[in-house]
């Protein structure tokens, strides 16, 4: 469902621009070639405008970095490039075509370490996973995904769904338990999960880059889930009341002092009860094809 209204959208805004540019070159005068310039221009300077609107916010509602996070104008101006191509290309070809990019998950029998439950944020499907999937499976992990829909709902609409994947990923790995991995809202959805159905069968908890106590971009965001990650929303205290289930041990937050889309950084993404991990010069959705977040996943999988 995801992907098929990201194509959509593309195909209807794509659309747009080239009803735009045809009538350019017959009622305007303008040569096919400007024309056609006009239309990358629009579909570029629209993500563009995207990128730096995330990133105007950020600057304006951030924690303090730490002095050994601290980056500077070049890092930064690299970190804004790698965020823009990264929207670019996992919300215009990777996740509106995930079924084609990703393909069905591999799931054989464990061997002594749990197999790994991959769960994506907000407005994203299991495309997300794209760069990140085969390194993983290439250390030694049995790595399943799933597609969180409807994209708008609630987040604990997203539960059930969760249940059964869980089950469908231990009677195929033959394992008992899993490791459940989530970016941005996946994180949430995890922590809900764990609220609703316990930790008897979840071995601990990954999140990157996860709201955890809400974000201030969130007014911005359409649908039920977005409204509940708000900072100080209903939801969000209910999500972390006295009588809430511990995270398993060995949880981990996963997060950098530079999200653009999560914010205040440190405020927001802290979980009490995990390890907090901090990293610099990451962006929000370039974390998908960050070698520095593979290799703190990586360390955060093998805790005990």
């Amino acid at each position: 469902m995801a992907a098929r209204q990201m194509r959509w959208l593309l195909s209807g805004e794509l659309l747009v621009y080239l009803v735009l540019s045809a009538w350019l070159v017959g009622r305007g005068g303008w040569t096919p070639l400007a024309a056609g310039g006009l239309v990358l221009g629009c579909f570029l300077g629209l993500r563009l405008f995207v990128t730096a609107l995330t990133f105007i916010l950020m600057r304006a509602n951030s924690d303090q970095v730490p002095g050994q996070f601290r980056i500077g104008p070049i890092r930064a101006l690299r970190m804004a490039f790698e965020e823009y191509a990264g929207l670019i290309v996992l919300f215009s070809v990777i996740q509106p075509f995930e079924a084609f990019w990703v393909g069905p998950d591999h799931l054989g029998k464990a061997a002594g370490r749990p197999p790994l439950l991959l769960i994506h944020g907000y407005q994203c499907n299991r495309g997300f996973w794209f760069w990140l999937r085969p390194r993983l499976e290439a250390a030694g992990w049995i790595v399943a995904t799933h597609n969180l829909e409807p994209v708008w709902a609630g987040i604990d609409d997203y539960l059930q769904d969760i249940e059964r994947r869980i089950d469908e990923v231990l009677a195929a790995t033959g394992a008992q338990r899993v490791i459940l991995v989530g970016h941005s809202m996946g994180g949430l959805v995890l922590r809900a999960y764990l609220r609703r159905y316990g930790s008897a069968r979840v071995a601990h908890i990954v999140t990157l880059g996860s709201p955890h106590q809400g974000t201030r971009l969130a007014p911005l965001g359409l649908g039920r889930n977005a409204r509940q990650m708000r900072p100080g929303s209903p939801w969000m205290a209910a999500l972390a009341s006295p009588g809430a289930v511990p995270l398993p041990p060995g949880s981990v937050s996963i997060f950098s002092c530079h999200d653009n889309y999560v914010f205040p950084q440190r405020t927001c993404s802290t979980l009490q009860g995990a390890a907090n991990v901090i990293v610099g010069g990451i962006s929000h959705l370039a974390m998908a094809f960050s070698p520095l977040v593979l290799d703190k996943l990586l360390e955060a999988l093998d805790k005990p």
